[in-house]
């Protein structure tokens, strides 16, 4: 009797962390839908010049996500243990991560931009679009970056609520500029609307418009929060801190590259079978986000609680919080993946009228479905060990999946079987589940428990 009002406690709480989270995932996709299907109302070759450059941003933004794990399980764990001044440290320590990787990735991005196109194998016709597409979302990387590290920081002192609104305030731009930039002048409802009719442009401009909204409000509301106590004391480096951050977002920053990287070479493999391909695969990736809703939303709030009882030293608190989550997790995506398969074609028709398109999305969406409820499992595990500081190991599992399995199967069946779209996404399939079963492993094993001195 007593456990099972334990876990009605647990699960109450874990709800009350992890539905700012659902809801700003839902917004984020929202939007995202919106954007994707104004640019793809422009056409296949509009949809394959943003599609193609979109790993290789996920790839930078993965970067700066990472660093801001370290400050979130940093955070969380001294925020557990009731370490109030390591807590301010750490929270601190934000700030100068912010500024390094804003800086370097923006140079970075700004530099690649002429060639990125050419590297990924695009063809020819949507390389200047592609390009001028992938410059333009690249000059705000410092206030994108900001937005991830410093909700990452928020996230880790249990401050939900803000990053979700400061997302939505983000999207509600990008959503009115898109309006605004991507089509001419025309009428709305018997309404003579101003157009700058930039295209493909426009949407590049009202992204990195959101950005600088999204990283400035971040900022102020950063500098607000009364757990780093930075309005008090000023901002201040601690090698030491810092360098426990770095522990444990390195590996989570090379395992993000690893895969978004493989992302990028998994895009340029399928930009190879022609543009109605890679345009049906983008968009089939952009209808998939959808049904992640539930896994990262849920993965902020197993950062979180996991990093907690780490820091309370619970080994029983972690097993039941990720045990937890992870199990209503695995329901929800059951869901989520049988509403993916029933209705494949209705949301690949959301993004362009082109039936070619829409059959192969379509397509490979039922392949993907099936394996909706383990990669929820998965997502929840990667949080888990992100909040644990556990990072090593799932870097390298990722490494061998990623690159064995996806990208190696994925040139076979082009190169070798002459496949079409339908085997690599079967290729993505398998590396998702063996991720999955080697997280689950190390997880049962209990390999982890040397972060608690065990």
């Amino acid at each position: 009797m007593r456990g099972s009002q334990n876990v009605k406690r647990d699960l109450k709480y874990i709800l009350l962390l992890a539905w700012p989270a659902i809801v700003q995932e839902g917004l984020n996709v929202l939007v995202s839908y919106i954007d994707t299907a104004m640019v793809g109302a422009l056409g296949a070759h509009a949809s394959a010049a943003v599609g193609l450059t979109t790993s290789v941003m996920w790839t930078l933004g993965s970067l700066a996500l990472a660093l801001g794990i370290g400050v979130l399980a940093v955070c969380a764990q001294a925020d557990g243990a009731g370490d109030q001044e390591r807590l301010q440290k750490a929270g601190q320590q934000a700030f100068f991560l912010t500024l390094f990787v804003g800086s370097v990735l923006t140079v970075v991005s700004l530099a690649i931009a002429p060639y990125l196109p050419g590297w990924l194998g695009a063809d020819v016709s949507i390389r200047a679009q592609a390009s001028l597409y992938f410059r333009i979302i690249s000059m705000p990387l410092l206030f994108r970056s900001a937005v991830l590290i410093f909700s990452s920081a928020l996230r880790g002192v249990r401050d939900m609520k803000t990053p979700m609104l400061i997302n939505l305030c983000m999207n509600l731009v990008n959503v009115a500029l898109n309006f605004f930039l991507i089509y001419p002048s025309r009428r709305v409802l018997g309404i003579w609307v101003w157009g700058a009719g930039w295209g493909v442009k426009g949407a590049a401009t009202a992204t990195a418009l959101s950005f600088v909204a999204g990283g400035s409000l971040m900022l102020y509301h950063y500098w607000k929060n009364p757990s780093f106590a930075i309005c008090r004391t000023g901002v201040h480096f601690d090698q030491a801190v810092c360098r426990d951050c770095l522990r444990i977002g390195i590996p989570v920053a090379m395992e993000r590259g690893v895969v978004c990287l493989g992302h990028v070479t998994f895009a340029s493999l399928v930009a190879k079978l022609g543009v109605v391909p890679f345009a049906a695969h983008s968009i089939a990736l952009q209808a998939e986000e959808a049904f992640y809703i539930p896994g990262y939303g849920f993965q902020s709030a197993a950062s979180t609680l996991v990093g907690n009882a780490i820091g309370q030293k619970d080994e029983e608190k972690v097993k039941r919080t990720a045990g937890l989550i992870g199990g209503f997790t695995c329901l929800l995506m059951l869901a989520a993946g049988a509403v993916l398969f029933f209705c494949a074609e209705k949301l690949v028709g959301i993004f362009t009228p082109d039936h070619e398109v829409i059959r192969l999305g379509a397509q490979v969406l039922r392949i993907v479905a099936v394996s909706e409820p383990i990669y929820g499992i998965m997502v929840i595990l990667d949080g888990t060990f992100n909040g644990m500081g556990d990072t090593k190991a799932p870097f390298v599992y990722s490494l061998i999946t990623m690159w064995g399995i996806r990208i190696g199967g994925s040139f076979v069946m082009i190169h070798l079987l002459h496949l079409g779209l339908w085997a690599v996404w079967v290729m993505m399939v398998i590396d998702n589940i063996s991720r999955c079963l080697l997280l689950l492993q190390r997880f049962l094993r209990g390999k982890w428990k040397y972060r608690m001195g065990a």
